[in-house]
C-alpha cells in the first residue's frame, strides 16, 4: 500500500510542475485553515480556489501557538479551536476535499506539537489516508527531520521545507536533499501577512536553491497582488503561495455571500505571466 501511495503522491507534484513548465505557467497555491471560518465555508472556499485557477492547495491545522503566523491567521486559528473543531474533524474535511479533487496536490501546514501529540506514525498514516500528499512543519528544523523521515517515507508523504535569505549556503543543500514536492521560500523575514516588504536578496536565494536542487521553488509571505506574483516569477520562482490576503477577503464576506469574489481574485493571480 505504501509503495502505491508514494507513487501517487510523487506523480501529483511531479506532473503538476512538469505540466506548468511545459505551458510556461506558474503554480498558484492558496492557503486556508481547515474548518475556517466554518467547515462548510471552508469547503466553499476550496471550491473557489480551484475554480479560480489554484494548481495545488496548502491547508493548515489550527494550532494554539502559531509562531510563524500573523494576526489574521492566528485569530482564524482561535476561531477554529474555540468552535471545538479538532484534528479528526479536519481530516474528515480533508477527505471530502480529496474526493472532490482527486488530482490536485495537497500539502498540510502544521506545527510539530500536533504531530507529536498524535504520535508520528499515526499522524503520518492518518493524513496520508485522508488524502494529503505532503507536509510542511513550520517549526521543524532540518536537524529534526530524521525523527519523522521514516514515517514520511512509509506513507508516501513529501516534506516541504522552508528556506529564507538567512539559510546558509552550507545548510541549503541539506534541506533540499531531505525535501520533496517543492521548496517554500519566504519572501521576507518575519511572520505571515500582507505587508509589502521583500528582502532584496531573495533573487540570490532562488538562484542558490536552483544550483543545489531540482525541486521547484515557490515563494510565500506577503503575496497579495498580481504585481507581487509577476515580481516573484521574474525573480525565478516557479510559483507563489497566498494565504493572508485570501483569508482577509473571505473574512470580509458575509456568511451567506457567494464565494465568487474569491474565485475572481484567484483568477487575477493565476493568469499566465508574459515574460
Amino acid at each position: 500500500m505504501s509503495t502505491l501511495k508514494q507513487a501517487q503522491t510523487q506523480s501529483r507534484y511531479d506532473d503538476l510542475f512538469a505540466r506548468l513548465k511545459q505551458e510556461k505557467r506558474h503554480a498558484l497555491i492558496p492557503f486556508t485553515l481547515l474548518g475556517w471560518p466554518t467547515p462548510q465555508r471552508c469547503l466553499e472556499s476550496v471550491d473557489a480556489f480551484v475554480a479560480g485557477g489554484a494548481t495545488a492547495l496548502e491547508l493548515g491545522l489550527a494550532f494554539s501557538d502559531p509562531v510563524a503566523d500573523g494576526p489574521l491567521i492566528q485569530q482564524a486559528g482561535r476561531t477554529v479551536l474555540e468552535a471545538g473543531f479538532d484534528v479528526d474533524q479536519a481530516l474528515d474535511l480533508l477527505k471530502q476535499i480529496r474526493q472532490s479533487y482527486p488530482h490536485i496536490p495537497i500539502s498540510l501546514l502544521v506545527y510539530y506539537n500536533l504531530v507529536l501529540v498524535r504520535g508520528i506514525d499515526r499522524f503520518c498514516r492518518d493524513i496520508a489516508e485522508a488524502g494529503a500528499d505532503g507536509l510542511l512543519i513550520a517549526d521543524l528544523p532540518v536537524e529534526g527531520i530524521a525523527e519523522i523521515k521514516p514515517a514520511l517515507d512509509q506513507y508516501g508523504l513529501q516534506l516541504t521545507s522552508i528556506i529564507s535569505t538567512r539559510t546558509s549556503a552550507e545548510r541549503l543543500p541539506n534541506i533540499a536533499a531531505q525535501s520533496g514536492g517543492f521548496l517554500y521560500a519566504v519572501s521576507r523575514l518575519g511572520i505571515t501577512g500582507v505587508e509589502e516588504r521583500y528582502d532584496q536578496t531573495l533573487g540570490n536565494l532562488l538562484t542558490q536553491a536552483r544550483q543545489c536542487s531540482d525541486l521547484p521553488v515557490c515563494v510565500g509571505f506577503g503575496i497579495s497582488k498580481r504585481e507581487h506574483v509577476e515580481s516573484m516569477i521574474r525573480l525565478g520562482a516557479d510559483g507563489v503561495i497566498v494565504g493572508s490576503a485570501i483569508m482577509a477577503k473571505i473574512q470580509a464576506l458575509a456568511p451567506e455571500d457567494s464565494m465568487e469574489p474569491i474565485e475572481r481574485y484567484l483568477q487575477t493571480l493565476s493568469a499566465p505571466i508574459i515574460p
